[in-house]
């Protein structure tokens, strides 16, 4: 554990979760190590006793942001259903905070992160007797497709935050809650996605 001036010791979680907090109050740019080490009231080389780099530090972050994920319980859902449900909830995870699409993103691909759909999406095709091949590809493509959908939201948000989008495009507290988060663009893409495993499942388990 590291210690500050005040005599408290910080555990790796206490650090995670200040990152966590300063993410969603300043963004990802101004997310370093010293200005999480000030808010702890540490020196900067203290977090370097739980983390080695910065970059385990922002996977552990990563990992709170997609922690509700294992919430979901998809054990009785049709596979329609259960990429539905992770795609909706994977996108309210990363809606909770500031830039969390875009730290997220960085750490899965730096594989500091595991997948947050493919060990549920799986459990249900295994079901099925679908292979895990097509249940990789097709957790890859919803992950991906949540990801970079919600990354696109963030910077809008953050880019409206500024006044630099145009008026007839400006997004405001009522046009956001205005549709449930399943509705519009974002779910019918997700159904998309969905419906087009089902064929394939259906193809796999008929000998089509």
């Amino acid at each position: 554990m590291s210690g500050s001036p005040n005599g408290r010791r910080h555990s790796r979680d206490d650090v995670s979760e200040m990152a966590l907090r300063l993410l969603d109050e300043y963004g990802l740019p101004d997310l370093t190590m010293r200005h999480i080490a000030t808010a702890l009231e540490v020196q900067a080389s203290a977090l370097y006793w739980h983390f080695p780099n910065k970059q385990t530090l922002l996977a552990a972050v990563s990992a709170r942001i997609l922690a509700p994920m294992d919430d979901v319980r998809v054990e009785e859902m049709t596979v329609s259903e259960a990429v539905r449900q992770l795609g909706a909830r994977l996108r309210e995870c990363l809606l909770a905070y500031r830039d969390a699409a875009e730290l997220v993103s960085s750490s899965l691909a730096l594989g500091l992160v595991d997948s947050p759909i493919r060990p549920q999406l799986m459990a249900v095709t295994r079901r099925d007797g679908v292979p895990d091949s097509l249940s990789r590809v097709a957790a890859e493509a919803v992950m991906h497709f949540v990801v970079g959908y919600t990354f696109h939201e963030q910077q809008r948000l953050t880019a409206d935050s500024f006044g630099l989008l145009p008026e007839a495009t400006s997004l405001n507290p009522e046009d956001a809650s205005a549709q449930p988060a399943e509705d519009g663009d974002f779910g019918e893409a997700l159904t998309m996605i969905a419906d087009g495993l089902e064929v394939s499942v259906r193809q796999y388990t008929s000998g089509g």
